[in-house]
């Protein structure tokens, strides 16, 4: 940031945070505030099928041009200081927001809170949706060590909305807001939304409220009527998650329970069956718990690799094979995404985010980006 003249520092900054739902929690109040007329900007991760998915201003992704001019600004940075991948695209996603005169950006944290690249912001506001199990490896298995780090992204003299409903990880939440100095907002553990919302699922109720607060919690000068909440809520959707198209449903759901959230949603909304689902889970998942979840509430399912998973982070299928034996195992994704289409009325793609970009970019028509 300092090499690029602090870009950061040009957009005021609202920071979402959570395990599950903060991709969500971020469209929502972007869409609000480009209803409202603000000029605003969307930083996401990981992306589908094209890098440039993650840094939007006023509706339109970075130009691949601007991008590489980007890249190639920093390389030498990036190199010299081996930044990660995420450093390097948190970097050029925030000179973009600066040179295209974003008025305010909203942030979605990448991994955890307290540490993540995107801590470099100074927010208006920031927000926590909730504390799951996940990146354990990093963040630890204890899911009060997990909220704290979390509620890392709270500063002093902000406010910091916590949409957490279990009362004991909420209390955390709270605890480490206030050590920081923040105002902490508390939505209550029934809160939900009640308006026009295009992200389906009872869950997205609950996402479409945290949103509301953040909004509501916004400095005087930026005021987003409640008119402009109505049609941005409205108008929001992400590829994705719970992202039914015909009779395709792509979900992301790369973690206990985010697979819980898309099984409860498949319910509810009672699909035409028979149910397919092609899943592809990397092994760093609790993949045996989230294979079981879906096996049990589909008619046929389909285990495969998705081409772009790294190889190191592709489960391994003759466990699969051991763990689901009812699972059609089949390691050619293309193949497999022939195969669960047959004979079905409706198609399931779940896992890893490589999973469900993987198959929108093989679907004529489906990819964010085109």
């Amino acid at each position: 940031m300092q090499r690029l003249g602090r870009p950061e520092r040009h957009f005021d900054a609202i920071h979402i945070g959570g395990t599950n739902g903060k991709g969500s929690v971020a469209v929502l109040v972007y869409e609000a505030l480009l209803a409202a007329g603000i000029r605003a900007a969307l930083y996401t991760s990981p992306h589908l099928v094209d890098v440039r998915e993650r840094m939007v201003v006023d509706g339109r992704a970075i130009t691949p041009e601007a991008f590489a001019a980007w890249t190639a600004q920093l390389q030498h940075d990036v190199e010299h200081s081996g930044a990660s991948f995420f450093e390097a695209t948190t970097a050029i996603a925030f000179a973009d927001f600066a040179a295209r005169g974003a008025e305010v950006a909203v942030i979605e944290v990448g991994l955890g809170g307290r540490l993540d690249s995107t801590n470099v912001v100074t927010p208006v506001v920031s927000a926590v949706t909730n504390v799951g199990q996940d990146h354990a490896e990093y963040l630890g298995e204890s899911l009060e060590g997990i909220a704290r780090e979390k509620a890392g992204i709270a500063k002093a003299d902000t406010p910091f909305v916590v949409g957490e409903a279990d009362a004991a990880l909420a209390a955390v939440l709270r605890r480490t807001a206030e050590e920081a100095g923040a105002r902490v907002v508390m939505l209550p553990a029934d809160a939900t939304y009640a308006g026009p919302l295009a992200l389906r699922g009872a869950h997205q109720r609950r996402n479409a409220a945290l949103a509301e607060a953040v909004l509501a919690a916004l400095p005087e000068g930026l005021c987003v009527p409640p008119r402009a909440v109505r049609r941005g809520f409205a108008a929001a959707r992400l590829p994705g998650r719970f992202d039914c198209r015909g009779k395709w449903i792509f979900d992301v759901a790369h973690n206990t329970e985010g697979t819980a959230t898309l099984l409860d949603a498949l319910a509810q909304m009672g699909p035409p069956r028979p149910v397919h689902a092609l899943v592809g889970i990397l092994r760093d998942k609790e993949w045996p718990q989230m294979l079981r979840q879906v096996a049990a509430r589909v008619d046929r399912l389909w285990a495969t690799v998705p081409p772009s998973a790294p190889p190191e982070r592709a489960w391994d299928l003759a466990a699969v094979r051991r763990a689901a034996p009812a699972a059609i195992v089949e390691a050619d994704f293309e193949q497999a995404l022939a195969d669960v289409q047959r004979g079905a009325a409706t198609v399931v793609v779940t896992g890893s985010f490589h999973t469900v970009g993987d198959a929108v970019a093989r679907l004529p028509g489906f990819a964010p980006l085109r």
